[in-house]
């Protein structure tokens, strides 16, 4: 049977190789049995698969040897309070440049636990059109230098607006302020640099897994420094301790994450899917630009490779697109309610062969439509 190609931005697409795997393994894990999900935290079998997958995450992200890798749960909203729970408390002051929906969400919550403002420019609301398609030009950021922390979100999900290079702190006048990057939605889709970075986090569910793990890269000088109001099982420097085992972790999400960790060495590494993605989100960008019936809004060199929101010339048709799209074997195509429009997720496991049944279908759509 034939699989439909699913776009959704998550939980999402897993590569097939993997399902099948853990379809094969699901009642017996090599010889144990038991199915993972079933087996304690704490035994031996579970483990091996624990010490797999964060070794192998370590290794596939080049984590330098003074990072700590935690796994823990929440997802990108619960690490919206568990970062400054954690790290706000150095100064209590935080900066954020919002560049989408994700993170203006980081920056409310933030405010909760401290003094947390805007560092950068946010872009104006204006009717019927998108408000996030760039990201501001740093001469126009003011970090202050007693900021606990700078927060950016590295690639916007929703909105579909990526940073290529990260912002250097000593650039920005504030070389002593550590980033902090929400990096859910682009993790091990291309190399991420750690330089000037104290903390990364992501949610599993886009390019790792299914949902329920959360993925903590932080660097070691900025472990102990929670607020007393921080739960113990949300500080970092506990779970650290206690090698992600205080209290009980996502089991079969670690599980799987092991499994696509494996399926990526496969294909060559992050390295050879940096490749592929841009290969993928290029072929998408040039129909909808080659295009007067599609749009997208934003700037080219702050595109999304992951998350490619876009809109019909005429909306009344939005509904007739999706139905035709299902019907074409194409899932999971409708944008954000906040945004409204289509979008499509370019994750890791999306086959080329996906986006070129994407943009034949609507290649298609606009010969009849348009």
């Amino acid at each position: 049977m034939t699989r439909p190609y699913n776009y959704s931005a998550g939980p999402a697409v897993l590569p097939e190789p993997v399902l099948a795997r853990a379809a094969a393994e699901m009642l017996d894990w090599h010889g144990s049995g038991m199915s993972v999900m079933e087996m304690s935290h704490r035994g031996r079998e579970f483990g091996e698969i624990f010490a797999h997958a964060h070794d192998s995450f370590r290794r596939l992200m080049g984590v330098p040897d003074n990072y700590k890798v935690l796994f823990m749960q929440g997802g990108g909203i619960g690490e919206n309070a568990i970062v400054p729970l954690n790290l706000i408390g150095r100064t209590g002051k935080a900066d954020f440049v919002v560049t989408g929906s994700w993170s203006a969400k980081s920056l409310k919550e933030a405010r909760r636990y401290g003094d947390a403002q805007l560092a950068a420019p946010q872009a104006p609301e204006r009717a019927g059109e998108p408000r996030y398609v760039s990201i501001p030009p740093q001469t126009a950021w003011a970090v202050r230098r007693d900021a606990a922390y700078l927060h950016l979100c590295g690639n916007e999900t929703i909105d579909g607006v990526e940073f290529f290079d990260w912002p250097q702190p000593a650039a920005l006048g504030a070389p002593d302020v550590p980033l902090v990057v929400d990096v859910s939605s682009h993790i091990l889709s291309r190399p991420l640099s750690f330089e000037g970075v104290g903390l990364m986090f992501g949610g599993a569910q886009k390019n790792i897994g299914p949902a329920g793990l959360t993925i903590v890269i932080v660097r070691e000088d900025l472990l102990g420094h929670a607020l007393p109001v921080c739960p113990s099982a949300f500080d970092y420097a506990t779970v650290a301790a206690n090698g992600s085992m205080y209290n009980t972790p996502p089991t079969y999400a670690i599980y799987i994450a092991g499994l696509v960790f494996d399926w990526i060495d496969a294909q060559g590494g992050v390295q050879a899917l940096e490749k592929q993605n841009a290969a993928k989100a290029a072929l998408l960008y040039a129909c909808l630009d080659g295009s007067g019936f599609y749009r997208n809004a934003v700037e080219p060199q702050c595109r999304s490779r992951m998350n490619v929101p876009f809109f019909l010339a005429d909306e009344s048709l939005n509904e007739v697109f999706l139905a035709g799209a299902k019907e074409a074997g194409l899932l999971q195509l409708k944008g954000h309610k906040s945004v409204g429009g289509m979008r499509a997720s370019l994750y890791n496991a999306m086959p080329i062969e996906g986006v070129q049944a994407l943009v034949g279908y609507l290649q298609a759509f606009e010969r009849r439509y348009g």
